[in-house]
């Protein structure tokens, strides 16, 4: 297909939705100007670049997005991956959608200290530009969305990396936003990254069960029809499985396989009003019997992402549990498409909910630029909007009946600090349901919170340990940073020596590098820094990152360790005392991590290692291998399974000695009368040599499995 012929698709659904000669025209200019700036460049799938552009403008156009939208989707890689100006972009098409090329456009041009702090940037970019300009996110979705549906491209590596972040920001960002067609659909290609083995299994299970969900909508259909005619309903009824990720999340959760489960289909039926919404409720009720506790009003007490429906689980004509939605035309657009369709029924003079109303869902959108004012670092900002905002919500009323939306796990504290900061710091106690309650406990679905106050009362330290928001935790630690500066002061100094070693520490104070270091992290002056690191603001990693980072680091009298450091093979921790943890064996291709332990220098981790589940994140370091020829080699281990037959060991260690790898140590030992288990410790350059010895070993007639073997997880100190 050439790209005008592309273009054309796109072209024939804008042109149907009744747009302006002017908007068609604005359109066509932009694919223009964009074909013209992306020719001669290709994807990796050797596809024209120009054809990302159309399916990112193509998704936008399909939820009717407005005409800049759909011109910034074409044009929104231009300003990241051509020599294009800003100012050519404004002058051809207007401010508006430059502001929104340039909130979805990445900070490739500035220097960062890691990936990770690059990737922090890009996303707190991202978070402000859609506080200020939703539309922002529906690019960015989109663009996403056509990224994940092409993932098929990229390294296995790369692959999961991008999915996991799918999972992590954009799909909780699409159901905060109500986008629910395209939060499924992210979850699902994700999932079929991340679990490959899974996402199939479930898809072949659904794919079989599709006769049977069809004959239960057609018997609802013959059971209802009658009634929903004599009350002259007209009714759309379809049937539909729950999207894969749901599915394999409510498998792990219930401990159940797919046969199990019993709401995994559900039954939809869509009217024209509101008041048919409870009238066909009833004639479910009364041709169904009703599984009591399963019904939901959503219509009643809408989602805080507009999600409005009614939910009742039925014994379906079949015998079997079945899960009925039932909404209007207007709140299935709602439930598909979020504050998309809001959106697009508030520029045509809809009906939807009165804007103020959906203002005060939405209203967690300028979180992100509060979020933004208490905190400096950009990591740490990203964490608070995945903890706060994308995380599981409990929803809970004041005792004036407003809802209040906060993450799964707050306490009473959380609840004071987002009603008003001047709450939070007078808080003394709670009623919850009209009784007292500790204020570590933890809030539920419905509970009424009422915050009792003293003017005396001031907050305490250990509810920083207590809270689960981020905007309680800053406005606490704001409080300490300002009315106990010299404790905090004298405490981070102290806390600092200890963790640096005092004749480090007083060299560096002394030689002004503590300074430098300060200025760097955004604080005036030493007693800033050693303020903010007293209490909590500051970590001993983002210390220890400014310092490897820096000149400053190689000044540091570090011992070497014994394990060859001389011979640096691990980027970011150069001059520092470093070792190879033993308990998950990392070597070089794999993603690692270093932890700053108290007393052996930095323990270099494989990124999934179990030991780091009891691990601080705030001494996690993101370090990397050093580019270095194979001549060191590292042990690691593999268990290996095996029909135990005469000459199978001996098949299996050949197939090591092929690929050149030493082995160290190897065991047998007999499982049961018809199975084996053979450890073994080798010594080997990299992962790519690690691969193609377990490729070569499950190439052996009698072998059941080979995986890398790891001690249990123990606590690092």
């Amino acid at each position: 297909m050439d790209n005008r012929s592309l273009f054309d698709q796109l072209d024939s659904i804008i042109k149907e939705q009744h747009r302006t000669e002017e908007d068609v025209k604005k359109i066509r200019s932009a694919y223009d100007f964009a074909a013209s700036w992306h020719k001669g460049q290709y994807r990796i799938s050797e596809e024209p670049y120009i054809v990302h552009p159309v399916e990112v403008a193509t998704i936008l156009a399909n939820l009717q997005a407005d005409t800049d939208t759909i011109c910034a989707a074409l044009l929104h890689d231009i300003l990241e991956d051509t020599e294009t100006k800003p100012e050519e972009i404004k002058e051809k098409f207007g401010e508006d959608v430059l502001n929104l090329v340039n909130g979805v456009t990445k900070l490739s041009k500035y220097s960062f200290s890691s990936k990770e702090e690059r990737q922090a940037e890009n996303f707190r970019k991202m978070f402000l530009a859609m506080a200020e300009d939703v539309r922002v996110i529906f690019l960015k979705l989109a663009d996403r969305l056509h990224n994940m549906r092409t993932l098929n491209y990229m390294s296995p590596h790369k692959q999961k990396e991008i999915a996991k972040e799918t999972v992590e920001i954009f799909a909780p960002l699409a159901n905060r936003l109500g986008m629910g067609r395209i939060k499924a659909e992210l979850e699902d290609l994700a999932l079929r990254y991340i679990n490959p083995e899974k996402y199939f299994e479930i898809a072949q299970l659904v794919a079989q069960s599709k006769a049977e969900r069809d004959l239960t909508v057609q018997a609802i259909i013959d059971k209802i029809n009658s009634n929903l005619k004599s009350m002259s309903i007209q009714a759309v009824i379809t049937g539909r499985a729950k999207n894969y990720n749901s599915i394999y999340n409510k498998m792990v959760r219930q401990q159940k396989s797919y046969q199990d489960l019993y709401d995994i289909t559900a039954a939809r039926i869509i009217v024209d009003s509101e008041k048919e919404c409870y009238e066909v409720l009833g004639v479910i009720h009364s041709a169904f019997k009703p599984i009591p506790g399963r019904f939901k009003d959503y219509i009643a007490m809408p989602k805080n992402n507009l999600y409005r429906s009614l939910h009742t689980s039925v014994i379906g004509p079949r015998g079997k549990p079945l899960e009925v939605q039932i909404r209007t035309h207007e709140m299935h657009e709602i439930a598909e498409y979020g504050i998309a369709a809001h959106w697009r029924y508030k520029e045509s003079g809809g009906s939807v909910k009165s804007n103020s109303d959906v203002d005060k869902k939405f209203s967690w959108l300028r979180k992100l630029i509060e979020f933004q004012q208490d905190i400096k670092d950009a990591q740490e900002y990203v964490n608070s909007v995945k903890l706060d905002l994308f995380s599981d919500q409990v929803f809970v009323f004041s005792p004036k009946g407003d809802v209040i939306d906060l993450p799964n796990g707050a306490t009473p504290i959380d609840f004071a600090y987002r009603i008003h900061t001047e709450v939070g710091h007078k808080c003394v106690g709670a009623l919850v349901n009209g009784r007292i309650i500790p204020l570590d406990n933890k809030l539920r679905n419905g509970d009424i919170v009422e915050i009792l106050t003293s003017k005396q009362a001031k907050p305490r330290l250990g509810w920083i340990n207590i809270v689960v928001t981020n905007q309680a935790r800053n406005r606490i630690r704001q409080w300490f940073k300002k009315n106990l500066r010299d404790e905090n002061i004298s405490q981070g100094r102290s806390n600092l020596e200890q963790e640096l070693g005092k004749s480090a520490f007083e060299e560096h104070v002394k030689s002004g590098k503590m300074l430098e270091v300060a200025n760097q992290l955004n604080y005036p002056s030493e007693e800033d820094l050693f303020a903010a690191f007293g209490y909590g603001e500051l970590s001993i990693t983002k210390i220890t990152n400014k310092l490897k980072s820096s000149e400053i680091l190689p000044k540091m009298r570090f011992a070497r360790s014994k394990s060859g450091n001389t011979n640096q093979v691990i980027e970011g921790l150069e001059g520092m005392l470093y070792h190879i943890s033993k308990c998950c064996s990392p070597v070089p291709g794999e993603s690692i991590v270093g932890v700053v332990t108290r007393s052996r220098g930095v323990s270099v981790h494989r990124e999934e290692c179990k030991s780091l589940s009891t691990v601080d994140p705030e001494r996690i370091m993101y370090v990397n291998w050093a580019q270095t020829n194979n001549s060191k080699v590292y042990v690691t281990r593999i268990l290996i399974e095996v029909i135990d037959r005469l000459g199978v060991f001996k098949d299996v260690l050949g197939k090591i000695s092929d690929n050149r790898a030493n082995i160290t140590r190897a065991n047998i030992k007999t499982r049961d009368k018809a199975f084996a288990l053979i450890e073994v410790e080798l010594e080997i350059t990299d992962i790519e040599n690690l691969n193609k010895i377990i490729s070569g070993i499950t190439s052996v007639s009698d072998v059941v499995s080979v995986k890398r073997q790891q001690t249990n997880a123990s606590k690092i100190s």
